[in-house]
């Protein structure tokens, strides 16, 4: 993007009137996820008893699972959404495409019945993959190499997100009560349908970002297929490669076909990000380009960890909580509003604290924060710990344990994600920035996967040593990285001391 261009911006409190279209059209389109979201375990799980009445009668095992394949699949999704973006309409256009395939899913999940379902999910699926990696990467287009406001314009966005999540969590479980469940997903889908009128009224405010790379810059890079290809040239990795889809056969073998196609999917991921690590110009790039995909093995385990909120910690809330307040019984669905009720009242004061350290000369850089991001939120499940003994003790547990352990989650949440983001686009190659944004969500996308796995397991081990093992994995996780701390520095080049573009 030309700077020039850049600088004839309008302006509004200090920033890009193009972050706020994007902030609110990502708010609509997190009202319409989190909200689905929120219902989708209850939904699979509810029988003619449950409060809300019938769905699915699945049992909460099953339910957990497709959850988790579910929100998997919705992040993975991100890779071809970028790769789509990045070679063949831009992000700009990919982002609207995705926004009225979410339109599409939502409202179909609204019929009641279950290819509607299972069709509903798909196209969720599909939306969501091209609209998430590249709205995020357009927010970082808003502003030129070298802007100190970009960390802050992702956090105002950051905010926008759970701004539409404390909406959704909110409002929809109200919905549902009245209604049914149908209604709250018919909900979703009104939610969506503001955010596609909100991003294509902005689009004048958006003419500069999101675009189409030139024809003749696009053809300097290698294409997909000539990444792959270039993997009969370089004997170690094809070896690497070989053994992944060993591997991933074996996984066929010995699972089932799903996990063999995930297999199968991760080790075309690593052979493409092999390929683009060898197309880096310089060692310079290249350096900053490992330390990145390091990045993410933090962005899977925290995501594998905080994702328990949609699942095994929603099931607990809604046969093991008293959810009695003042004589009123708080829907399920409502405490998934604390998490962002949370973030909107703390985001600012995380974002200060960071700062302040910063100008005191003391540790602040993107790495560290995540560390401790994952650290604080790990930390969170010592009160689910707690809530899980006086279960065994009394029959049920008190909702402060769960308010306390999203709390923490939160802070922890706002130290990693919003974070995240930003060092992606400082990090990555200009050239392949929405695919590497899309590999940073499909990480999310196996923490999710994670997440299932990990919930199904408390029917065999029990909630109690699941919440205790995530406790000590994640603080483990964290401490570690921060060991390495400062090797993991000197191979960002000061990228975050001078942010400027890369890959070109």
């Amino acid at each position: 993007m030309n700077t020039k261009d850049l600088d004839n911006q309008q302006q509004l409190w200090g920033h890009p009137v193009g972050l706020y279209v994007l902030f609110f059209t990502e708010m609509w389109e997190r009202f319409s996820y989190y909200g689905m979201r929120a219902l989708l375990v209850l939904y699979m799980t509810a029988t003619a008893a449950h409060e809300n009445g019938i769905g699915l009668e699945w049992t909460e095992k099953e339910a957990i699972g497709l959850y988790g394949w579910y929100t998997m699949l919705v992040y993975v999704a991100s890779i071809p959404g970028g790769i789509i973006a990045d070679k063949l309409i831009g992000q700009k256009k990919a982002v609207l495409y995705g926004a009225i395939i979410l339109c599409m899913g939502h409202g179909i999940l609204a019929i009641d019945a279950v290819w509607a379902y299972y069709t509903g999910l798909g196209l969720v699926i599909t939306g969501v993959g091209l609209l998430k990696p590249n709205i995020s990467t357009m927010v970082g287009g808003l502003y030129k190499p070298g802007d100190i406001r970009r960390d802050k314009g992702f956090n105002i966005f950051y905010i926008g997100i759970n701004l539409g999540s404390l909406l959704a969590t909110m409002t929809v479980g109200l919905v549902v009560a009245r209604w049914g469940w149908h209604a709250g997903f018919g909900l979703a889908g009104i939610a969506m349908l503001a955010g596609l009128v909100v991003y294509v009224w902005g689009q004048k405010h958006l003419t500069h970002v999101g675009n189409l790379l030139p024809e003749e810059e696009r053809k300097t890079e290698a294409s997909v297929p000539q990444l792959f290809g270039n993997l009969l040239k370089t004997t170690t990795q094809l070896y690497i490669t070989i053994g992944l889809l060993l591997v991933s056969a074996f996984g066929w073998y010995k699972f089932d076909w799903a996990y063999g196609l995930l297999f199968l999917f991760i080790t075309g991921v690593v052979a493409m990000l092999m390929m683009i690590y060898r197309d880096l110009e310089s060692q310079i790039f290249k350096d900053r380009f490992m330390v990145l995909l390091l990045s993410f093995i933090m962005v899977i385990i925290f995501w594998g960890a905080f994702e328990q909120a949609g699942g095994l910690m929603n099931l607990y809330t809604d046969s093991k909580t008293d959810r009695v307040l003042f004589g009123w019984t708080v829907p399920t669905v409502m405490f998934q509003s604390l998490n962002a009720g949370f973030i909107i009242l703390f985001a600012t004061g995380v974002a200060s604290v960071w700062a302040k350290r910063k100008l005191k000369n003391k540790e602040a850089s993107s790495i560290f924060k995540m560390a401790v991001g994952i650290i604080i939120m790990g930390l969170g499940f010592v009160f689910m710990v707690f809530a899980a003994m006086e279960f065994e003790k009394n029959g049920s547990s008190s909702m402060i344990w769960l308010v306390m352990a999203y709390l923490f989650h939160t802070i922890g949440e706002l130290c990693l994600s919003p974070v995240a983001l930003s060092f992606i686009t400082k990090l990555a190659p200009v050239k392949y920035a929405s695919l590497m944004m899309g590999v940073y969500f499909a990480a999310s996308g196996l923490g999710n996967k994670v997440a299932g796995i990990v919930g199904e397991a408390a029917s065999d081990f029990g909630e109690y040593t699941i919440f205790l093992g995530i406790t000590f994995f994640t603080v483990i996780i964290g401490l570690l990285f921060i060991a390495i701390l400062k090797p993991l520095k000197r191979l960002i080049h000061g990228a975050e001391d001078i942010d400027v573009e890369t890959g070109h």
